[in-house]
């Protein structure tokens, strides 16, 4: 099996009452890419990811069609499908 990614995404919780500051870490494994936009992640559980600010990108519904905000424009799930790309192996040192 190829060498999967993980990407870490973390979020800050503050209680406004109490004052502290909770934190929660969420590991994800990323399978593809998109060709045209390599900051796009899609994970096992088919979620997209912006690996650049390290956000879950919702998915639209939009004029009978599912799919995502890709930097702005709406991109259908036929569409991204043709432009997913398997994420290839990378040598590591050790």
């Amino acid at each position: 099996m190829g060498a999967l990614l993980k990407l870490r995404i973390t979020f800050i919780y503050t209680n406004i009452y109490i004052g502290t500051m909770s934190t929660i870490s969420i590991n994800y494994t990323i399978v593809f890419e998109l060709k045209n936009y390599p900051e796009y992640k899609f994970t096992k559980c088919k979620k997209c990811i912006n690996s650049k600010t390290s956000r879950v990108i919702k998915q639209v519904y939009n004029n009978g069609c599912l799919g995502y905000n890709i930097r702005g424009k709406f991109k259908s799930l036929t569409t991204l499908r043709k432009e997913l790309v398997k994420i290839k192996k990378e040598k590591l040192p050790f």
